[in-house]
Formats: C-alpha cells, structure tokens, sequence
C-alpha cells in the first residue's frame, strides 16, 4: 500500500471519489488525515483529500489524530478516515481487490506488518527508502524497521508495536523462592512444578496454540529460541524449517503439553482464552501481547493485581532472551497516489513523538521510537513502557515473503498438529519444508504467490497427494466437541 501517483481532482463532472461521497457506496477502508503544505494533486485552489485507510480503532485516539491534523490543515489537506475490517485477513483481500480494481480512492494505508512483502511484490504501496531516510530509521526499534524492509528497500514507516511478552506471577515466584523470571524453558518447567505445588494454580503456562496467525507466531517464536528459522533472513526463497534447530523448537513446543506445563486444551486456546486464565489467577506464566497489561490494571476484569505480575523476555534453550514477533501496524503510501508528498507529512504527522505519547497514554499502544522507552515521564505514566524495553530489544519478524499468506496458513495447520501430538516435530519440519518450498517454486512460476483461494490450494492438494502433507482432524474435532474454555474471558481492545 505504499504508493504514489494518481489521485488530482480535474474538472470533470464528477470524480469517483465524490460518487462515493454522495452515494455512501465503497469499498472498506480507511481514509488517512491529509498531510500539511504538500504540493499536487486536490482541487483547484481549495485543500486536497487524502484517504486514509486504517485498522480498527476501538480506542478512538486515531480519530482524534486525524481531527488534529485536519484543524492544523484546513486550507491544505483534509484527511477522510475510514476504519477498516478488525479480521485483518479479510482487510487484506478488501485491499487487494482494490489494488486489482485500480486502487483509484487509497492515499495512505495503516497496515499489518505482514502485508510489507505482499504489497512490494505486486507494485501496490512505495519505495519510501529515500524519504524515511536512514538516519530517521536510527531513531526506531530495529524489529519495527526489519519488519517494514523488503528486498532492501523501506515500504512503510511503524507507528506502534507489539510483541510477544511473557507475563509471571511476581507473588507467586516469589513465595516458593525464586528471585526472577525464568531463562530457560527448562527453569519454566522446573518453577511451574514448585509453584503448582505449593499454590495449587492449575496451569503453569498459558499461550497461544489454535490453529490460526496467533498461533504461527507461538510456534514460531520456539523455533528461534532453539536458533531456528523458517525463511533465511538473507535469502528468503531458502525454507530452513526443517533444520535441526527449527525442529528442537517445535519439539520444546509440543513438551509445553506433553511434560504437563500446558493443559492439552492450549492447542484451541487463543487470545483472550489465554488472558482469561491468566486473569483468573489459573496461571502461573503466560505468553501474549502487551494489551493484557491494561487488563491486569482493571480490577473489573483481572483478579491479578499489577503488583503481583512481571513482564520479561521470552525464555530460551541457552538462557539468552528469547525473541517475540513483532505484531507492528506501519503506514504505507499506495503506489496509485497522486497525492504523495501529502501522504508523507500526513505519516509524520502520525508517527510524531508527540502522537506517540498521547497513544501510549490514551491507549496504552507501546511506541516505535526508541527514545520514549527513556522518558521517564512516559514511563510513569505507562507502566508497561519501561517493563516492555528489554523484550522490545529482541523482537523479530515472520517471514518477510510474498508467499507469506500461505505459509501462514499451512504453518498454523502443522504447528497446531505438531502441538497436539498429531504428528513429530521432525514430521512437522519435513512437511513444512516442503510445502513452503511449493510455495517458493509456485510463486517464481507465477511471478507472485496467491493466497489459498487464488490458486494455493492446488498446490496443497498435490502435495497431499503425494504423501508430503498429512490429513489434521484433531483440531476440528476438538472445536466440533465445544470444548468450555472458561467464562468471563476479556475481551481485546
């Protein structure tokens, strides 16, 4: 969705963007707040529009953001807001049927971090290298810029974070002699046994294991604690998944069930189940996203008090700090633009220090400039801010891959089957390699790769065919029994 080139207002009759004023009809999206004192493009002698396509904003400071901008722009720029679908699968096939249609009526595009490589592949958003230069990229968490870069060149700018976390009971550790949170997963599974013992909490640690997005990023994030991979970050048309490191990872993620730490339930749990438990007091650790730690400060919904939780690095085999997925949203301009230059001040406008406080403060969204992790006003204000730096220092990436939508899915299906003992780490990691080769393969031939309902599907189906990839039902039977997951979970913000 970065982009520039086309969108100046002529003289015709009509535009379609004004048929889409006055009719109310288009497609979903959401318009990003005009940029000030840019040139091009907008109606002859009055301000132009810039449309800004944006995820949800259930805390409203979006909004509030945009309406700044537009009061400091009213001559110039005027941005049109338009939230998007909160399924961010279902967003992406909006936009791209956009983009297929001509992407007339996108300026700017508040993505997910996934989308980078998809949308540089087919020419949808813009090379943003020489305007969000490298001395500006200094200033940003490494994983948020890492995130963002394609083929060595920048395609969006990240304006929150988000990674995975793990959540302890302080209390807990504490009361049964532990000074810290634990290294190892070996040392998670040693402080879960002491701890159920003396304090009775059912789970030692909650996650996140359906089969679904949530769920890669779990499996993923065991694969680089054992220094795996899933792509070469170098080069990544080279599947390293099915090495002996990703494979120790997957075989440390199915131990999570079968040493006893995770009820076998985990492989259905996502989100919200795993926060509820968590929440509920049912957990001693819990891997999740920074969200939950505005829970854990409502007493309405948590039974924890922030007092009794840490926040630290994942555990790892050797002791290092584990990696999180970066869970980022970055602006990307549309390549079909003709407003570009606005776009760009629009973004950062956006992606200010100032903005990024008010949506610490407002929303408890953690920011992607490294310097606020020191204010320590902002600290004070926002907790998770200084509890979240270490962690922030380690994220990493999923895949930065055009095939990436049906990696996404065939990792969800095998990471689940693996965790649920459907089948082996090391048949996990073969049939991964596999696939994701297929993937690689059908998309050279094809000079992109589709999504599973464009053409992904034959692949798997000639895969399975030939014996490389095995039938899951295990999942599905677990959801068809309905299994309870417990009442009063939160929901996300």
């Amino acid at each position: 969705m970065d982009g520039e080139g086309g969108k100046t207002a002529t003289k015709r009759a009509i535009s379609r963007r004004e048929f889409l004023k006055i009719g109310g009809a288009g497609i979903a999206g959401v318009t990003l707040t005009g940029v000030a004192g840019c040139g091009g493009g907008g109606q002859s002698g009055g301000s132009r529009e810039l449309i800004f396509s944006s995820s949800t904003d259930d805390t409203g400071t979006a909004k509030k953001l945009v309406d700044k901008f537009n009061e400091q722009n009213k001559s110039r720029i005027q941005v049109e807001f338009r939230p998007g679908n909160a399924d961010t699968g279902q967003r992406f096939d909006q936009l791209r049927t956009q983009f297929q249609a001509g992407g007339e009526d996108l300026d700017v595009i508040l993505g997910d971090v996934i989308w980078t490589a998809q949308l540089a592949a087919q020419g949808w958003i813009s090379d943003l290298s020489d305007r969000f230069t490298e001395d500006m990229r200094a200033d940003y968490l490494p994983g948020s810029v890492e995130a963002v870069t394609y083929e060595g060149k920048i395609y969006g700018v990240p304006w929150f974070t988000d990674t995975g976390l793990l959540y302890y009971r302080k209390d807990l550790l504490e009361d049964n002699g532990f000074s810290g949170p634990p290294k190892t997963w070996d040392d998670l599974k040693q402080m879960t046994e002491e701890v159920r013992q003396g304090s009775g909490t059912r789970f030692g640690y909650a996650f996140q294991g359906a089969n679904y997005e949530g769920g890669v990023c779990n499996g993923l994030e065991f694969i680089w604690t054992h220094g795996g991979e899933a792509l070469d970050p170098e080069d990544p048309t080279r599947v390293l998944i099915g090495g002996p490191e990703a494979v120790a990872g997957l075989a440390e993620y199915r131990s999570m069930i079968s040493d006893g730490v995770a009820p076998e339930t985990m492989s259905v749990y996502k989100e919200d189940e795993s926060a509820g438990a968590f929440l509920r007091g049912d957990a001693v650790f819990m891997r999740n996203w920074p969200y939950v730690y505005d829970l854990i400060s409502d007493p309405a919904q948590s039974k924890v008090r922030p007092e009794q939780v840490g926040v630290a690095e994942r555990p790892s085999s050797d002791g290092e700090p584990g990696n999180g997925t970066v869970g980022d949203q970055p602006y990307y301009i549309s390549a079909t633009s003709a407003n570009a230059d606005a776009a760009w001040e629009f973004i950062r406008f956006m992606t200010a220090p100032e903005q990024q406080v008010f949506r610490a403060t407002e929303g408890s969204y953690l920011p992607t400039l490294k310097a606020l992790y020191d204010d320590q006003d902002l600290r004070e204000r926002v907790p998770l801010i200084a509890l979240a730096k270490s962690a922030l220092r380690n994220t990493k990436p999923r895949p930065v891959s055009p095939c990436y939508s049906d990696m996404s899915l065939e990792m969800a299906d095998q990471f689940n089957a693996c965790l649920n003992g459907n089948q082996s780490p090391d048949e996990t990691g073969r049939a991964l390699q596999n696939s994701l080769e297929a993937f690689i393969r059908q998309g050279e031939r094809e000079g992109r790769c589709r999504s599973r309902g464009h053409g992904g599907r034959k692949t798997l189906s000639v895969l399975r065919g030939a014996g490389l990839l095995r039938e899951r039902g295990r999942y599905r039977r677990l959801r068809a029994n309905g299994l309870a997951l417990g009442s009063g979970d939160p929901g996300r913000r």
